[in-house]
């Protein structure tokens, strides 16, 4: 009875979202891919955005009886709290009592014996369209796993909100990293669903694995959509998801993108006051950014936080403070290169070309990427 009820809520609940035409995650849709997992022992790949209606995943399908063998956490940990690069380590819920494998400590890529009498692997992480987001790279050892271990993969897709565009150079495959794992641009307008057909349909690992991908409702590349939780400690609100890809760039040089503020990723600066009137000082956040670049050095920069969110991939910014930097040869580190994907990027700058006529350099090969890309659209 308590199964019944659970499931026509969640059904009535999906229904009422789908009239008013909202997008709606494919958590959502219960009925779906509920009949599956109930034949099923379960492994789930999760974090703290995978939510029906502010309840947890793991928690609802247990309620409903799946029976959940093991959670694997990507970085930041099952339920988000770990800083940015931080290790995690395995654990257990508290909540469900569910063994909790890391995927971003000794391993990330699940083991044999860590799959072990588990049948389908189930994979629900808000991604935000950007390449060095990490949980689509953990969503490419998944599948690996899968393939290896001869296990299905269902992806419950999420809509992508930097999803309406494309930009920024095609991966060099030598900079191949956890930072950029596929040769795709900066800002690659997929979801995680139509980036799983991608790593299959373009042979990116060794042999398919088997792969459902249950689709968002009412979404297009066109939607605009406001994520209902933090999809990682340093994006707080949809300003910092739009920011994103164009100001970690900064992570790749000796300026701050606001960590250990409460602005991270709106805000850009370092300690010279030349770049800028604006100033703020990062400290340490548990949960958030335990040791911010520049900690308790008063930082000199640009405020975004009153600019309404645009939906762009810029070079601007960058820009804009190499030029104003005293010391250029200490501006860029080596982590710059793999974050941008390219080799040029860096000189281009230094060189002083602009914003467009760097962009030029990599246009022919987003056309190509765009036509590939067709091949494995969900949405349009």
């Amino acid at each position: 009875m308590h199964f019944k009820i659970i499931l026509i809520i969640s059904i009535l609940f999906f229904q009422t979202f789908t009239l008013f035409s909202q997008p709606i995650p494919a958590a959502y849709d219960l009925q779906n891919y509920l009949p599956k997992l109930k034949k099923s022992t379960v492994g789930l790949v999760v974090n703290q955005t995978s939510e029906i209606n502010g309840v947890h995943l793991a928690d609802t399908l247990s309620k409903l009886k799946v029976k959940i063998k093991t959670i694997f956490g990507p970085e930041h940990g099952f339920r988000g709290t770990s800083d940015a690069g931080e290790k995690v380590n395995n654990d257990t819920d508290i909540k469900t009592g569910i063994k909790v494998i890391s995927l971003y400590g000794k391993n990330k890529k699940p083991t044999t014996e860590q799959l072990k009498g588990i049948d389908v692997l189930v994979f629900d992480i808000q991604d935000v369209g950007a390449r060095f987001y990490t949980y689509i790279s953990t969503l490419h050892y998944i599948m690996e796993a899968c393939a290896e271990n001869n296990l299905e993969l269902v992806v419950l897709d999420r809509p992508n909100p930097n999803g309406m565009y494309i930009d920024g150079p095609i991966l060099d495959t030598s900079l191949h990293s956890f930072v950029g794992m596929h040769p795709i641009p900066v800002v690659h307008g997929l979801t995680v669903g139509e980036l799983a057909q991608m790593i299959n349909g373009e042979k990116w690992i060794a042999k398919p694995c088997k792969l459902t991908v249950v689709k968002c409702k009412n979404y297009t590349h066109l939607s605009t959509y406001t994520l209902p939780v933090k999809p990682s400690p340093n994006l707080p609100n949809d300003l910092s998801i739009a920011l994103y890809p164009s100001l970690c760039l900064f992570e790749g040089t000796t300026i701050s993108v606001g960590r250990g503020t409460d602005f991270p990723f709106q805000i850009v600066g370092a300690p010279d006051s030349l770049y800028g009137y604006f100033s703020f000082t990062p400290h340490s956040i548990i949960g958030m950014s335990k040791n911010p670049m520049h900690e308790g050095k008063k930082c000199f920069g640009v405020d975004l936080r009153t600019m309404k969110p645009v939906r762009a991939f810029t070079l601007k910014y960058v820009i804009d403070f190499y030029s104003k930097s005293k010391d250029k040869e200490k501006f860029f580190n080596s982590f710059f290169d793999k974050l941008i994907g390219n080799k040029q990027v860096m000189q281009q700058i230094k060189d002083g070309l602009s914003e467009s006529e760097i962009k030029k350099t990599w246009q022919n090969d987003l056309e190509k990427y765009k036509l590939m890309r067709r091949k494995y659209l969900l949405y349009y």
